[in-house]
């Protein structure tokens, strides 16, 4: 196996807190213990197309554990294999391959293992890479906890944290003015994040992707509480929630981006209907990028530290093209390239949905 001298550190996708702590564990872990240089990538894979890198030394990795995004920039945009160029003299978009590219740049700064921190769709941009004949290590990290093959991922216990402290204020002014509050939390297709900040904040109603829902049994529900002792009600909605038999509300979409729908607006409509159908007073709350900002939680850092040095072993080991995954409590190498287009739902028969209906949660179906 060719010795490794040199690593590459990329964050793609969105940020999240817990990508500092993550680059940091993979840079002290090659500088203190191997002597290995490391270079950063610069805004994720549009920096690897570009060629703009950036020198990581133990200046740089220093005083960042606490710090929330990433200090190398990160693209949500950028495909390898689909490069957006511009639009032509008619306005239609132009595309490229730039695996080649993003190789060359590999090649002129000898980089001899590529980590790449992100989550299924930085994983999908990965493959061609990986396909080209890079040695890549894979860290997983989202806010959504959707990455299939491990049970955590880097960002997620911070915004469960923001997610439940902001539908735990709700309650005051729920309570006080007898309202329904809906709080729309981020989740395109799992649910994870509105299932455990509904959990952990008692919330009346949870409305998650995985699980369609009858607008008649919310609106049956909270009347229900209106008439007893509770008077109001507490909705956690994930943006990608929808009623039974629709489609899930869009917010915008992105030409240049590889997957161009951005959900939103799902928060209003369930509060406006609940208010027209029952009369009660509701409002929505949309948490947007508040639950992905800030610095990490005590567990984020842990994980991210934890994944990060378990990563770079599995590099010394030489086994790479793998993704390091946590899996009932045990770190485990799984295929990068199996986590490549995949996403970990919430099973409908999971223990945090039995646990909710148990003390009278409402799914609305």
């Amino acid at each position: 196996m060719k010795k490794i001298k040199r690593i590459g550190i990329l964050t793609g996708g969105g940020d999240c807190p817990g990508l500092n702590a993550a680059i940091r564990g993979i840079g002290k872990s090659a500088l203190y213990h191997n002597g290995i240089e490391v270079i950063g990538i610069r805004d994720g894979y549009q920096g690897l197309v570009e060629n703009r890198v950036q020198h990581l030394g133990l200046d740089e990795l220093s005083g960042i554990l606490t710090r929330g995004g990433t200090i190398l920039g990160t693209n949500n945009k950028c495909s390898p294999k689909k490069y957006y160029e511009g639009k032509d003299e008619s306005g239609a978009s132009i595309y490229s391959n730039a695996v080649d590219r993003c190789m060359a740049t590999v090649e002129e700064h000898c980089i001899d293992v590529l980590f790449v921190i992100g989550g299924d769709g930085t994983f999908t941009c990965t493959k061609p890479l990986v396909e080209a004949g890079l040695r890549c290590i894979g860290i997983p990290k989202t806010i959504d906890n959707d990455i299939h093959g491990t049970d955590l991922t880097i960002g997620f216990t911070t915004a469960l944290r923001i997610g439940t402290m902001a539908l735990d204020r709700l309650h005051s002014t729920g309570d006080s003015h007898h309202r329904v509050m809906v709080c729309e939390l981020m989740g395109r297709n799992a649910g994870w994040l509105t299932l455990a900040s509904g959990l952990a904040s008692g919330s009346d109603v949870i409305l998650i992707p995985e699980i369609p829902f009858d607008l008649d049994k919310v609106c049956e529900f909270v009347e229900s509480r209106r008439n007893d002792q509770s008077g109001f009600s507490i909705i956690a909605c994930a943006e990608g929630a929808h009623p039974i038999g629709e489609e899930q509300v869009v917010s915008m979409h992105i030409e240049n981006s590889p997957d161009p729908i951005r959900l939103g607006g799902i928060g209003g409509n369930v509060a406006r209907i609940i208010e027209d159908r029952t009369g009660i007073e509701s409002r929505t709350t949309t948490l947007g990028h508040i639950q992905r900002g800030g610095e990490p939680a005590a567990t984020d850092r842990v994980v991210a530290t934890t994944f990060a040095t378990a990563a770079f072993e599995l590099a010394m080991r030489g086994q790479f093209n793998t993704m390091v995954a946590l899996c009932d409590g045990h770190m485990e190498a799984k295929n990068i390239l199996d986590a490549a287009g995949k996403q970990r739902l919430v099973p409908k028969d999971h223990r945090f949905i039995r646990a909710a209906r148990a003390v009278r949660t409402c799914f609305g179906d």
